[in-house]
């Protein structure tokens, strides 16, 4: 009984010490953020082509937690992925986009995902 109450004893301390240890289970200095941001000052967050409905890029908003996104192309295969850099804000001037005319319009025969007008943003929540 002494031994039982011994080794429960033991278990208990152990489990208390492992549990006070701290884990940083992320970036403590918000580095990816600061990149991201960087990244996007000076860089449009559309990709150049407007959606057909809509006349304008078209922006798809996406989890604050999402990172990549992913191409896809036809023909020789260029499947890619890329970091969504670019981060949907309150302070965002309306309208948002250029003039009209100021984007292509999709290609009779599309050969890439980009070429659609829909662009990934992150969301501010």
């Amino acid at each position: 009984m002494l031994a039982r109450t011994l080794i429960l004893f033991s278990v208990v301390v152990a489990s208390t010490l492992i549990a006070n240890e701290r884990t940083d289970a992320g970036d403590p200095y918000a580095m990816t953020q600061v990149w991201a941001h960087n990244f996007s000052m000076d860089r449009p967050w559309h990709s150049g082509y407007y959606h057909q409905q809509y006349a304008q890029p078209l922006a798809i908003v996406v989890p604050p937690t999402a990172h990549m996104r992913q191409t896809l192309s036809w023909g020789v295969s260029q499947n890619l992925m890329y970091p969504v850099h670019h981060q949907f804000g309150r302070s965002a001037n309306s309208p948002g986009v250029g003039p009209t005319g100021a984007y292509r319009p999709t290609p009779p025969w599309p050969s890439h995902t980009d070429q659609f007008g829909y662009n990934y943003v992150r969301g501010p929540w």
